[in-house]
């Protein structure tokens, strides 16, 4: 059992996030820059929407009393939407306005300090779903309509600020990136739903950028490495006579 030393940085979302440790996704991104620093929990379920996202959050959400016992959540990214703009009568479907409910609901659990799950410590950045390509998205089973999604993109946007939660736009961004094309998103989408690697780095580009601007503290680059330090000391500063003494974890310092 691995001991409580490192913080983390929790995702949580459907397919979109669940894929995010595939060559080049988000998820890995954010742990390759993190390393040393945070860990990076993929909580992702393929196929999932915010209504039942709320009850998955409630287990893996650790509640007030339990905080002290486990790491702590830095940063914590909320990535739904492609599966509730699914459209009716699909099990996947999320009428938007209820979309909307559910997205400030967890948001909430975390932020209020009536909740059972408030954590006052944890930044949160809301990701909206990226375009779909409806010519590359082949499964009439599963439907998705271009202009639905990007309503669901809108929409987070709005909880976003009503929250007062930072959004990473990636909606705009992908679809800017290919000249306002949906047939041009291929590039970014690998079966019109899902992302390419191109598209992930997206994503953590837009991730990082929110992290740079709005939670300075969380930022692990090496220009604001006086702001977040490595857990453990460089090799270069272990005490060679004595290295137990300078190889305890360090308290965090932002």
């Amino acid at each position: 059992m691995a001991a409580n030393i490192q913080d983390v940085v929790m995702l949580v979302g459907d397919s979109l996030t669940q894929q995010g440790w595939d060559k080049g996704g988000f998820a890995q991104l954010l742990a390759e820059m993190y390393v040393r620093k945070l860990d990076v929990i993929n909580r992702g379920l393929g196929g999932y929407q915010t209504d039942w996202a709320i009850p998955i959050c409630e287990q893996i959400f650790a509640k007030q009393h339990e905080q002290h016992h486990v790491p702590q959540v830095k940063l914590l990214t909320i990535w739904y939407g492609a599966n509730d703009a699914a459209p009716a009568p699909s099990p996947q479907h999320v009428p938007i306005d209820r979309y909307k409910t559910n997205l400030s609901h967890i948001i909430q659990m975390v932020k209020s300090p009536t909740s059972a799950y408030y954590s006052p410590e944890t930044r949160i950045i809301l990701i909206t779903p990226p375009p779909v390509n409806t010519k590359q998205w082949d499964r009439p089973d599963s439907p998705r309509v271009f202009e639905t999604t990007r309503s669901y993109a809108e929409a987070v946007k709005e909880v976003g600020e009503k929250e007062n939660v930072p959004v990473a736009d990636v909606w705009t961004k992908i679809f800017d990136a290919a000249g306002k094309s949906e047939e041009a998103c291929e590039k970014y989408l690998s079966d019109g739903l899902h992302l390419t690697s191109d598209g992930y780095n997206i994503v953590f580009q837009a991730v990082m950028d929110i992290v740079e601007r709005v939670y300075p503290e969380l930022d692990p680059t090496w220009e604001a490495h006086a702001k977040m330090q490595t857990v453990f000391v460089p090799w270069d500063q272990v005490n060679v006579q004595n290295p137990r003494s300078s190889l305890m974890k360090r308290k965090a310092q932002f």
